[in-house]
């Protein structure tokens, strides 16, 4: 472990909890107890040192809608390799890692979130990959499964990751994205799978139940 990974893991244990989130109760992670009170904390700190927003010290509720229907649908995941995509806390990558994966990479641009899917996944007994980086520069042939939660808040991130997992899917991965009505989600292409109600913290997402459903992005 390097010195600035130990330092990652110091920081998320000072301003986290291990808490479980609502719609998977079984999983362990370590998150901000306090919405509002974490995120202004840790971004100011942040925000000095070039990083950005602490994304990772929340259980979105795309992911974890995504994170159910891996736990509930193993048959998705059992048995293959896995790319979490903007994984944030890593709970999507670690919901299949339970469900039977073979191989999980939680990828995120943060490297504190990198960081944050090893810790938790240790919290949960397993062991995802992790990869601080732009995920749009993996190979999509590289894995059988992409996941994708709440990817879609912000143009710039949006239309590029769209683009890459409809190429991934084009290509034969099978991609399902996770997503609570975020402003920049697709509008075609996509199979609607489940929905969930999932209690969501109103600092956050602006209501404390939030509609959220799981689609399956089609080739075209």
């Amino acid at each position: 472990m390097t010195d600035e990974h130990a330092d990652r893991i110091a920081f998320i244990r000072a301003h986290a909890t291990v808490e479980s989130p609502p719609l998977t109760p079984e999983l362990k992670l370590w998150l901000a107890k306090e919405a509002t009170e974490l995120w202004e904390a840790t971004e100011e700190f942040l925000a000095e040192k070039g990083l950005p927003p602490p994304f990772w010290a929340f259980a979105w509720a795309g992911g974890q809608a995504l994170a159910r229907f891996a736990l509930d649908r193993p048959q998705i995941v059992k048995g293959k390799r896995v790319l979490d995509f903007g994984a944030g806390c890593g709970m999507v990558a670690i919901a299949a890692l339970i469900a039977g994966a073979k191989d999980a990479l939680a990828a995120d641009l943060d490297e504190f979130a990198a960081a944050s899917a090893i810790l938790n996944g240790t919290e949960n007994g397993v062991t995802p990959r992790a990869f601080a980086g732009d995920a749009t520069t993996l190979a999509p042939a590289d894995f059988d499964v992409i996941l994708a939660a709440d990817v879609c808040y912000d143009r710039r991130q949006a239309d590029p990751a769209t683009a890459w997992l409809r190429q991934a899917a084009n290509a034969g991965t099978e991609v399902y994205i996770g997503d609570p009505g975020r402003r920049y989600f697709p509008d075609e292409g996509l199979e609607p799978l489940a929905d969930y109600d999932i209690p969501t913290p109103v600092a956050l997402e602006q209501y404390p139940i939030t509609p959220t459903r799981v689609w399956r992005l089609t080739a075209s």
